[in-house]
């Protein structure tokens, strides 16, 4: 593993509030699967109804975490040291997490 590898991984989660980055480890085979989700680095378009005004409004502090990068942004790259990189076009990457796991023998024989 190279130092700019070594690098990434030490700092994947820092601003993971921001980032929306998290790492899931599979507890049946041990793997870790980095996850990155990918969007326009802007918060959602969403708040509280406020009677009075009749407007949707952000509450303090919204914008400060986007929960996503700009694909340009992005850190899960081969140059980075992830052999293996997989985008989920739409939903919950976890069923591809589920799907890749399989492919790997328990860690645990039993």
């Amino acid at each position: 593993m190279g130092t700019n590898t070594q690098q990434v991984l030490k700092n994947f989660l820092v601003d993971s509030e921001d980032t929306g980055r998290h790492i899931v480890k599979s507890i049946r085979t041990g793997r870790e699967y980095y996850v990155e989700p990918i969007g326009d680095g802007r918060m959602a378009d969403w708040g509280s109804y406020n009677p009075s005004t009749g407007n949707i409004e952000h509450k303090k502090g919204a914008g400060k975490c986007a929960g996503s990068v700009r694909e340009i942004e992005s850190i899960v790259t081969k140059e980075n040291g992830f052999d293996e990189v997989h985008f989920v076009d739409s939903g919950s990457p976890y069923e591809q997490i589920n799907k890749l796991d399989e492919k790997y023998p328990d860690l645990i024989k039993q």
